[in-house]
């Protein structure tokens, strides 16, 4: 499912010279689902390419796994070229696991994926001024 951004507030913000892609942990496969703060058992992650200013998602695999959830969400990142996952809590497996993958980890946002996605960009924003 790829979504393309009509959002100007977005747009102005995506202008910053990093280009990546990011995911958010979320409840379902679009921006307006909630964040999911379980990293490697929500149920899906939704991604964003700044470069291409589209949203995509994909089911977590890890979701129903009976153990080692966190480093199999984190290959499944891997494998799709994600460079910053955006989440609620991460254990230290998982962390071991996206750290190796060179993913960055940032926890400390909550909303919906579209708000979480902003309000990071927004942050990130002001940091580079």
């Amino acid at each position: 499912m790829a979504i393309f951004i009509g959002n100007s507030f977005l747009q102005h913000y995506l202008n910053y010279e990093e280009k990546m892609k990011i995911a958010i942990s979320a409840t379902g496969n679009g921006p307006t689902e909630k964040m999911d703060s379980r990293f490697g058992r929500c149920p899906f992650f939704v991604t964003f390419d700044t470069e291409t200013e589209k949203f995509d998602s994909f089911e977590n695999p890890a979701a129903s796994a009976a153990g080692g959830a966190g480093p199999a969400a984190a290959r499944e990142l891997a494998k799709n070229n994600v460079e910053l996952v955006i989440t609620g809590h991460v254990g230290t497996n998982a962390e071991q696991a996206l750290s190796a993958a060179a993913i960055k980890v940032i926890t400390d946002f909550t909303g919906t994926v579209q708000e979480v996605l902003d309000a990071y960009l927004l942050k990130d924003e002001s940091k580079s001024e």
